[in-house]
């Protein structure tokens, strides 16, 4: 995973979780604004969530960002 990819879910699940608390769940789209400006990192996301982890279309943030950790 690249560290562009790291910090940007880092900081979207720090930020999500500071917003609405502990059980807060996203998807991977929650990393990317509503324009796919950013195809490929949109895709390295889709691979590490679907792929690699196996995730659930929602997950609790404190699980992405301790899977990142």
């Amino acid at each position: 995973m690249t560290t562009e990819l790291r910090n940007k879910i880092i900081g979207v699940c720090n930020k999500k979780i500071a917003q609405k608390g502990n059980t807060v769940g996203l998807s991977f789209y929650a990393f990317f604004a509503n324009k796919n400006d950013n195809p490929e990192l949109l895709m390295e996301a889709a691979t590490w969530w679907i792929q690699t982890h196996q995730l659930d279309h929602f997950e609790k943030a404190v699980k992405i960002k301790a899977l990142i950790e």
